[in-house]
């Protein structure tokens, strides 16, 4: 896992006017902590730090010039319409440390045809070196039949790392998709726990009377 170098600077200006003028020049307000020592205020370019968040679990190395703070994203805020980085807050850790972390999980590979694939966990818990979290987990689940699952035991992890979840928990599970018959009766079902009703359709006895009445006016 490489690390992103990011030049930072200090912050002494605090509060949300604050806050949007930082944001105005395109950076980020952002706090680090850890290991008992006081919050560090940084102010950190927003492009750069986009790109490097775009990994997970990024590992950066943040340049306060005399300082320098190796540290993973924590917690980051982005606008819920944008989608920009409006604050992070990133953990300082050490080279030889373990830490926990969130690994995103996705699938390659094909199930047996007329299954479906469920990835009950897109993300699983590990305990590894902060110079060594890896970025993704692939499960393959090439050739794949209904019952068939995936548990979080069966992920192979990188060396020195360790589940920090049941190792039973499901991360992917695989069933027989739907006939057409079950589709229709769960909509059916559904629309009558929602008190959707529909109405009957026409017969031809129902047409029968209108017909004869337009006979009995054409004599």
């Amino acid at each position: 896992m490489a690390e992103i170098k990011i030049a930072a600077e200090a912050r002494t200006e605090f509060g949300k006017g604050a806050a949007r003028r930082i944001r105005r020049e395109d950076k980020v307000p952002a706090v680090l902590y850890g290991h008992g020592s006081d919050p560090v205020h940084v102010t950190l370019p927003g492009h750069q730090l986009m790109l490097a968040l775009k990994n997970s679990n990024a590992l950066l190395t943040i340049d306060l010039g005399s300082d320098q703070h190796l540290a993973i994203p924590k917690q980051v805020q982005r606008d819920p319409l944008k989608g920009f980085i409006e604050h992070a807050d990133l953990l300082i850790v050490r080279k030889g440390e373990k830490v926990t972390v969130d690994v995103r999980i996705s699938t390659v590979g094909d199930a047996i045809s007329g299954n479906l694939v469920i990835l009950e966990n897109a993300s699983v818990a590990i305990e590894a070196e902060a110079t060594h979290i890896p970025e993704a987990f692939e499960v393959s689940v090439e050739g794949l039949d209904a019952g068939d699952q995936i548990l979080a035991k069966d992920i192979e992890l990188p060396q020195g790392s360790s589940l920090a979840v049941d190792e039973d928990l499901l991360i992917v599970n695989v069933t027989g998709a739907p006939t057409e018959a079950q589709l229709e009766a769960e909509l059916a079902e559904a629309e009558a726990e929602a008190g959707i009703e529909h109405d009957a359709p026409e017969s031809e006895s129902d047409d029968a009377p209108a017909e004869a009445e337009a006979a009995a006016e054409s004599e």
